[in-house]
């Protein structure tokens, strides 16, 4: 990796490094090879490691880089393709769904944002489906999907089966009402600490959370809320709808 001065570049700083950094990842590194250390880098292109931050950051937002817990910043592998965006009219879990239930609870404490959209009472009993999604044999997104306990009344009793078990059981209830619509919406965020560790990232780490609303019987039915990997996720929603990723 060459060594460039930054000091007369008229544009920011850390995005021209960011250019300097983007070259070299394709002519001197290799999938999954490591990249040196902050203080290295910083030392060899003259900048502040507070430059350097923001370079890698922006090369982690773009797909080129990823950040491992324990292992530091390695070359991200080629983009693959999985389809986020269906285009049939199904309810989670469906035939065909890609995720992978993992267990199923009841609360009665919801999130602001969820509370509106399911238009749900103070207090009223909802059932919780936690998925995950795996492509490549690496998780790429994690769902909680909330469900009130009035729609899917027969799943009262189901906290003797298995964790897998429970949540189909949630699941499979639903499905059998009738869906008569939904709608997404999708928007940049954090990772919790809960989402870090089922998606293998740092808390705080860059996330796209598309939320989808289930209406069925005139009301609505469910939420999902998706959690994406952003440093490797880029969506796209219609006929042709797909959420590109980095699987590595």
């Amino acid at each position: 990796m060459g060594t460039t001065q930054l000091e007369t570049v008229p544009e920011p700083k850390y995005w021209h490094l960011k250019t300097v950094l983007s070259e070299a990842l394709d002519s001197e590194f290799s999938v999954g090879e490591i990249l040196p250390n902050e203080r290295d880098l910083a030392a060899r292109f003259g900048v502040a490691r507070a430059t350097l931050r923001q370079a890698l950051e922006q090369l982690e937002l773009e797909g080129r880089l990823q950040r491992r817990r324990g292992v530091g910043t390695t070359v991200a592998p080629p983009r693959v393709g999985v389809a986020v965006d269906p285009a049939r009219h199904t309810w989670p879990g469906a035939a065909g769904d890609d995720w992978e239930p993992v267990d199923a609870g009841t609360t009665d404490t919801l999130p602001a944002p969820v509370a509106r959209l399911l238009e749900a009472g103070a207090g009223a009993p909802v059932h919780v489906v936690r998925r995950n999604r795996v492509t490549a044999g690496r998780p790429v997104a994690a769902e909680l999907l909330y469900i009130p306990a009035v729609v899917v009344p027969g799943c009262a009793e189901i906290a003797a089966v298995s964790a897998p078990a429970r949540a189909r059981a949630v699941l499979d209830a639903l499905a059998a009402r009738e869906l008569e619509g939904q709608d997404r919406t999708v928007e940049l965020g954090s990772a919790s600490a809960e989402d870090a560790k089922a998606l293998d990232r740092l808390p705080g780490a860059p996330v796209l959370v598309v939320t989808t609303r289930y209406v069925s019987g005139g009301r609505p039915a469910a939420v999902a809320v998706s959690t994406y990997r952003a440093d490797t996720c880029r969506l796209t929603f219609g006929e042709s709808a797909s959420v590109s990723l980095l699987a590595g």
